[in-house]
């Protein structure tokens, strides 16, 4: 039997009612089963409208100043006509679950922006900080009409390989620093990036952030090529926020990188790959939740560790019995 979506939520998404957008995401973030039902069948519905916004992840360390920057960048999109969407995926608190940061209160003038819709979303715990749903609130803003969707990451762990299977650009913001501080940024994500912005670069600040944007373009270059980027890419870029600076090269740049990766076939390929993974992790959380709803094999799970961990059983062979119980 197919879930009944609220009246009349699709169309009004599709219409972008912002409210109505604020209610599908609410849906797509409950953990409650009639919650999710509606809202997988909600998601369906609008897959059919095919229409898509520039998904742009932003990580940096906490202090860099995202949400600074995000305010500023914004703020000059929607200058420029453009509607865009800020899933900001804060820390969860452990008592409540609720999120920490409050983005809307960092983003004051963004907030009152009716081209701008910001969106804090908490963690809820899972892995990197990056809400299970927030791939879902992506789909529900591009039904909605928004031009551009930035994905701001609280920038703990592994949080930037989640996000980076769920947007066209990832750009890593970070603060003017040394060589040897350099040193600290872990090769991984310097491989992910597509753009690197160093940020503050004003003040007394401004040449030692000239300085470390020299230092990451001398690090890029030692990176080897990737097949989805044109002569020059990646690439470290100075902005200040706060002056507002260097902020019409950065979306130049940004523009320019996604638009080769359309004519490329890039684009819609990665797109494609990033749909076939999230589908595939899906599977996986439900047969996770599987075994942590279904009674009969949550009690089959405790006999099984009870005899791992008294030393009755190998945990390789407890695993293949638990596997042959869910087979039959």
């Amino acid at each position: 039997m197919t879930a009944q979506i609220p009246a009349d939520l699709a169309a009004r998404i599709l219409a972008s009612d912002r409210r109505a957008l604020a209610r599908a995401i609410t849906l797509v973030e409950s953990g409650r089963a009639e919650h999710r039902a509606q809202a997988t069948a909600l998601l369906d519905e609008l897959a059919g409208a095919g229409r898509q916004a520039l998904r742009i992840g932003l990580s940096g360390t906490p202090g860099v100043g995202k949400s600074t920057f995000i305010e500023a960048f914004g703020m000059m999109l929607t200058g420029q006509g453009l509607k865009v969407a800020v899933l900001a995926v804060d820390p969860s608190s452990t008592r409540s679950g609720g999120s920490i940061l409050g983005d809307k209160t960092r983003m004051e003038r963004l907030s009152r922006d009716p081209n701008a819709f910001i969106r804090p979303s908490p963690s809820q715990a899972h892995l990197g900080g990056v809400a299970r749903r927030t791939r879902e609130a992506v789909s529900l803003c591009e039904a909605a009409g928004f031009d551009v969707v930035l994905i701001e990451t609280v920038g703990v762990g592994q949080s930037e390989t989640l996000v980076a299977e769920m947007v066209d650009l990832f750009v890593l913001l970070m603060a003017p620093a040394g060589g040897d501080e350099l040193q600290g940024v872990k090769r991984g994500i310097m491989e992910m990036a597509d753009l690197i912005l160093v940020n503050k670069a004003d003040g007394d600040l401004k040449p030692a952030a000239m300085r470390t944007v020299s230092d990451y373009a001398g690090a890029l270059r030692l990176l080897r090529k990737r097949p989805q980027d044109p002569e020059g890419f990646p690439k470290a870029l100075p902005v200040s926020a706060i002056e507002e600076a260097g902020l019409e090269k950065a979306w130049e740049e940004m523009r320019a990188l996604a638009q080769w990766r359309r004519e490329t076939g890039h684009f819609d390929r990665c797109r494609a790959e990033q749909a076939r993974h999230w589908f595939e992790a899906e599977v996986r959380e439900g047969l996770l939740a599987r075994l942590r709803e279904d009674p009969q094999i949550r009690a089959k799970m405790r006999e099984l560790g009870d005899a791992v961990a008294e030393g009755r059983s190998a945990p390789s062979a407890a695993a293949a019995a638990m596997l042959g119980t869910l087979e039959n």
